[in-house]
């Protein structure tokens, strides 16, 4: 199974666990059904959250001077973290938007971001507002980052990778 395959697969299973149909996608509400306690702290502002794993508990660690649709994104990478690379204990996200732009090839890094943008932006619901919206414009993209509360470059990037909107 291709890997993207398998993460739609995951995040498929993880929302009709979770009995979710409706948008924004609760990622903390996700993280505590898994059994993950999220806690929020200021730091540095490369620094975007951290996953650990031991034996009493799981947390996600979130940067708590981020915005709030960048802690989601957060939150839902470290899930991705969670349930793709089972043998991580210690996992430091350290600006993982870079590896959206220098071409980076760490596989575990390029999984977790997919798995995020699946699971804030599933594909189901991108392509069922896509349908409603039609022509998707620059208004319509701001209008789909604030329904599924991310930010409008996730928003773009991920219409571009679902190929669902054409550059205006």
């Amino acid at each position: 199974m291709l890997q993207h395959e398998r993460i739609r697969k995951e995040v498929s299973e993880l929302l009709k666990a979770n009995g979710i149909r409706t948008l924004p996608i609760p990622v903390d509400t996700i993280a505590e059904n898994l059994g993950i306690e999220i806690k929020y702290e200021p730091a540095e502002d490369a620094l975007s959250g951290a996953l650990i794993r031991n034996s009493q508990e799981v947390v996600i660690g979130v940067n708590s001077e981020h915005h709030p649709n960048r802690q989601r994104f957060t939150i839902a990478h470290e899930i991705g973290h969670f349930v793709l690379h089972r043998g991580i204990k210690l996992h430091v996200d350290e600006d993982f938007r870079v590896n959206l732009r220098d071409g980076s090839t760490n596989a575990d890094e390029i999984e977790a971001n997919a798995f995020a943008a699946e699971l804030l932006m599933p594909t189901a619901f991108m392509e069922r507002e896509a349908q409603k919206i039609g022509q998707i414009d620059e208004a319509a993209k701001k209008r789909m980052a604030r329904r599924f509360q991310v930010s409008v470059m996730a928003m773009e990037i991920r219409l571009a990778n679902l190929g669902l909107a054409i550059p205006v």
